[in-house]
């Protein structure tokens, strides 16, 4: 059991499957109390179930991240029930496939919602519970697609590429202050979790192939070996966290092209996509 999570307070969102639920499963083992969120009311009771199991101290409750007013309360109900908050984890996001070309503004928005603003809406509503613990931690979960961009992921790049500038600019913020709260980006790679069967996908599109494409040739990892990852670098304070070999390789492969690695990445979409 880790010293750093004993008894911390860690909230949890999207926490019915995937990261979500190998987060709050790693953090029982180490002793933290969680609370846990998701719309899958299913999956999330499963995963308090596993976490009491593991002798955790467990309150879930089901959370839609795009309602504002909905997670200022939350925040609020989370604090007053454990007394305090260490951390949050906002882990909740969907996915989408489609060109500009033919995205419809709704399904755009939509991404935006609950990929952006749901991380705004966590980090805002918890952030004065964090600063007062003494003890806070942000983790704001964007992905390798908040490093680079890809085609047919413009909507998904767009609120990842945001997650990524949001949480970068809130931790100098914290710096600058003095508060004794740190902060962390998290940008998986290739993870075994249900994202890409549950996305959706502009008209014309077959999802059920995308999704069968992401899962035999891209999901690499699994969703336990990201937790450890993310929890190892909250531990040692990381400002950004990537996940998988991939993620570290096709970072260094932005940071040594420029803007040369999208004819790159074009090229190997239509590849992949044969």
């Amino acid at each position: 059991m880790s010293k750093s999570f004993a008894g911390k307070v860690c909230v949890i969102t999207g926490a019915g499957s995937g990261i979500g639920r190998a987060l709050a499963e790693n953090l029982a083992r180490r002793g933290a109390r969680l609370a846990l969120s998701d719309v899958d009311t299913e999956g999330l009771a499963e995963t308090a179930r596993r976490c009491e199991a593991a002798g955790a101290e467990v309150r879930s409750d089901r959370l839609d991240v795009s309602e504002r007013e909905a997670v200022l309360l939350y925040a609020d109900t989370v604090a007053k029930h454990f007394g305090k908050v260490n951390q949050i984890y906002n882990n909740a996001g969907i996915a989408y496939h489609g060109d500009v070309e033919v995205s419809q503004f709704k399904d755009i928005e939509r991404i935006m919602d609950v990929d952006f603003w749901g991380v705004v809406h966590g980090t805002k509503a918890f952030l004065p519970h964090l600063i007062a613990s003494g003890d806070g931690h942000v983790v704001n979960v964007s992905s390798l697609f908040g490093l680079m961009a890809v085609a047919s992921q413009s909507a998904y790049n767009s609120a990842k590429f945001a997650v990524r500038g949001f949480t970068e600019a809130l931790r100098q913020e914290m710096l600058i202050a003095g508060h004794r709260v740190k902060v962390t980006c998290v940008h998986p790679g290739g993870i075994k979790t249900a994202v890409a069967r549950n996305a959706t996908a502009a008209e014309g599109l077959d999802q059920q192939t995308l999704a069968h494409l992401f899962d035999t040739r891209m999901a690499l990892h699994s969703p336990e070996m990201a937790a450890e990852t993310i929890v190892e670098g909250v531990q040692a304070g990381k400002a950004r966290v990537l996940i998988g070999w991939e993620a570290k390789a096709l970072d260094l492969l932005v940071r040594v092209t420029g803007s040369g690695y999208q004819r790159v990445v074009a090229l190997g979409s239509k590849l992949l996509t044969r």
